[in-house]
């Protein structure tokens, strides 16, 4: 029986994260995470991009252009949508959840998920650095081991 894995090693591994400036006092702990968490595992700050969107709908569509650039390894989504008094956060939510999934498929790209969804900003905060961790380590971990699941595959 043969097990493949990916290892959390992210020397030589470009890198980028879209962030959503919305919510930006959440978003910025996030970026700050990730890119604590990219490092710790070995990549470098020169093969790191960051893109800066509007807000958690804008995602999928900037990611979409990094993936088809094959100019990165993987693609970070961070951002935070908190619940508001319309169903507005319902959509938003949806897509840019779909967007950035489908996007994975379709580029064949690791696209990590790091947008908070939450109900109240005290829940944001906890996702963001602090009772709960951080979700921006979480997505950037997730990337550095799926880059490298993919090109176990590819070589087993």
């Amino acid at each position: 029986m043969k097990t493949i894995e990916g290892q959390l090693t992210a020397s030589d591994l470009k890198f980028a994260f879209v962030v959503s400036r919305f919510n930006e006092f959440i978003t910025e702990n996030l970026l700050r995470g990730a890119l604590d968490c990219f490092f710790r595992h070995g990549g470098v700050e020169e093969q790191v991009t960051i893109i800066k969107v509007p807000g958690a709908f804008e995602i999928p569509l900037a990611a979409q252009n990094l993936a088809l650039s094959k100019k990165f390894d993987a693609v970070v989504c961070l951002g935070a949508v908190i619940r508001g008094a319309t169903p507005h956060f319902d959509y938003v939510c949806s897509e840019a959840a779909g967007g950035i999934a489908s996007l994975a498929l379709k580029t064949n790209t690791p696209i990590a998920f790091g947008v908070l969804t939450t109900d109240t900003v005290e829940q944001a905060v906890e996702r963001a650095g602090s009772k709960s961790g951080n979700k921006g380590i979480d997505a950037t971990l997730s990337a550095i081991e799926m880059v490298n699941l993919l090109k176990n595959i590819s070589s087993a």
